[in-house]
């Protein structure tokens, strides 16, 4: 079957994260439903723009929000780029679908004073454990890496020499990002607590290879999970921060915003994120220009 194969040529051509394949699925199982269920057909040859646009009105009236119904019309359109190249349809209905307006969404970010605040002034405690979590913020502070590639890094993966990480991204490109002395420091002492680390007290926790073994590791030696991280990040953030949605990618938003608001070049960004289109990066500099804009209403005699 033509879904089958697409599914496929994503997942093993394409390369996508298993969250994306699985966002795809959904979406084409849900369209096919809904064109057996309002016009009996199941060939996706026989699938015209009117029926499209129609699976579209009801999306909305299900009060489905403009964000999620372009992305299932991303779907679509990979889907159909990947028929037409196939051979499968001849004529792309897609060509004629207009997107719904979505309304600008500016990423969430923290301020740097709040996170000097957060470094300088927060009690992390004392020992392994504060290591640790001071170590997991500040690296998703000052690398902008994706809560997949903090979970995913190994020792070996760390190059104190050239002092720079080596992360695995979004379809596994690698990439290098630097980082400082001072990271290069505390990352130093973290691994030498590490190593003596046994996990709690009364645990058989086993000491972590120093060659393969994952990067952070949690208080049993386990190497750390997506819902760990977040109660890291959300617990000292919420400190400093009266952000709604505290995550991970927030610090992310926040690396980003903080180098393009002190001069940083939009490409080089770019790179650090591992974005793979600049149009990805271009959505920062929108945090920028409201910051200009409030400093032009301060200071500016015509404001």
């Amino acid at each position: 079957m033509e879904q089958g194969k697409f599914i496929d040529y994503i997942q093993y051509e394409k390369r996508y994260s298993p969250h994306t394949v699985t966002a795809y699925r959904n979406d084409l199982d849900q369209f096919y439903t809904y064109l057996m269920s309002r016009y009996s057909v199941s060939d996706i040859k026989e699938v015209t723009h009117p029926m499209i646009r129609s699976w579209l009105v009801e999306l909305m009236e299900e009060k489905i929000s403009p964000r999620s119904v372009n992305r299932k019309l991303t779907t679509l359109k990979s889907y159909y780029r990947f028929l037409l190249k196939e051979g499968i349809v001849t004529v792309n209905p897609m060509r004629k679908i207009i997107s719904p307006k979505t309304p600008k969404r500016l990423p969430s970010f923290v301020e740097k004073e709040k996170m000097d605040l957060l470094f300088e002034s927060v009690d992390f405690g004392e020992g392994f454990h504060a290591l640790r979590d001071r170590l997991i913020i500040e690296m998703l502070y000052a690398t902008g890496m994706r809560l997949s590639e903090l979970l995913n890094l190994k020792e070996t993966d760390v190059d104190f020499h050239h002092s720079s990480l080596k992360v695995l991204g979004k379809r596994n490109k690698e990439r290098l990002i630097p980082f400082s002395g001072k990271m290069a420091m505390l990352m130093k002492v973290y691994l030498e607590e590490k190593r003596s680390f046994d996990g709690t007290p009364g645990s058989n926790a086993p000491r972590p290879s120093p060659t393969d073994a994952s990067f952070f590791i949690t208080d049993t030696g386990k190497k750390i999970y997506p819902r760990f991280v977040y109660r890291v990040v959300t617990k000292y953030l919420a400190q400093v921060t009266t952000l709604k949605k505290i995550s991970p990618h927030v610090l992310r938003h926040t690396f980003a915003t903080h180098l393009l608001n002190n001069g940083a070049e939009l490409n080089a960004v770019k790179e650090l994120l591992g974005h793979a289109n600049l149009s990805a990066t271009q959505v920062y500099t929108h945090n920028t220009i409201e910051k200009l804009k409030n400093i032009y209403k301060q200071a500016h005699p015509k404001a």
